[in-house]
């Protein structure tokens, strides 16, 4: 069952076009399936999904590969009412979060920075103006309340805490700047929690609770239905709450 936030829920309007960005990873698949099997979001015309292995590509660290898949979004003719912005990078080949400021690496940190914060905000440059001038929309990206600099009380993970944090900055600016285009439209940034995915296995601890793809995509998918207007710039946890900066 998906929790909601206390308000009541706004819902997209009826019609529009749904997209998932990231889609092949594991949350981002696991948000494009619920939005094309579950009757709750048959609100959505069509309901689509970009990565890097898409028809088009999208690629965050290549601009052109964005602007061209919006280009080709926008000439869908069916209204963008929904994005969520499934990327990010916590490790990978050579990349592990950092334990102390003596393994920080000027290379790893700009790749964490390319893909958790510049990313979105090219995103942000090329999707934001398709959102529609009127009514409901939405501009969710998945950042983690590691970037939270209120929260922090462990300290370590130096570059995806400041490249999260990055990213929640570049959120609340957009959604200044978005409020005066489009009063109804929104740009949030999501909170997903510990997912069984590939980015996290590494980190799960005895203890921690491991939420399944499908059940944090319900949970996400929830959250995004109960924000209203005045919640765009936010920065929401997976259970609806609001997370410090």
């Amino acid at each position: 069952m998906t929790e909601q936030l206390p308000h009541s829920p706004s819902p997209s309007p009826i019609g529009g076009l749904a997209l998932v960005i990231g889609a092949s990873g594991g949350i981002g698949a696991a948000l494009l399936a619920r939005l094309q099997l579950d009757d709750r979001f048959d609100r959505f015309d069509r309901v689509l999904g970009l990565s890097r292995h898409s028809q088009p590509a999208l690629d965050l660290l290549d601009q052109a590969s964005i602007a061209q898949a919006a280009a080709h979004v926008a000439g869908l003719g069916v209204p963008l009412r929904l994005l969520i912005d499934a990327t990010g990078l916590l490790h990978g080949p050579g990349l592990q979060p950092e334990k102390s400021w003596q393994q920080l690496d000027p290379v790893q940190m700009a790749q964490a920075f390319a893909i958790n914060a510049i990313g979105p905000a090219l995103l942000m440059k090329h999707f934001l103006p398709l959102l529609p001038r009127e009514g409901r929309s939405v501009f969710a990206t998945l950042s983690a309340m590691v970037g939270s600099i209120g929260d922090n009380q462990l300290g370590g993970w130096y570059s995806y805490r400041a490249s999260k944090a990055a990213l929640n900055q570049l959120v609340r600016t957009a959604a200044i700047e978005l409020r005066r285009r489009q009063p109804q439209a929104l740009c949030v940034a999501l909170h997903p929690g510990t997912v069984a995915t590939n980015l996290s296995a590494p980190f799960a601890k005895t203890g921690l609770q491991v939420q399944t793809r499908d059940h944090a995509a319900a949970r996400l998918l929830g959250v995004i239905e109960g924000l209203q207007a005045a919640d765009s710039g936010g920065f929401f946890n997976h259970d609806g709450s609001v997370l410090p900066w």
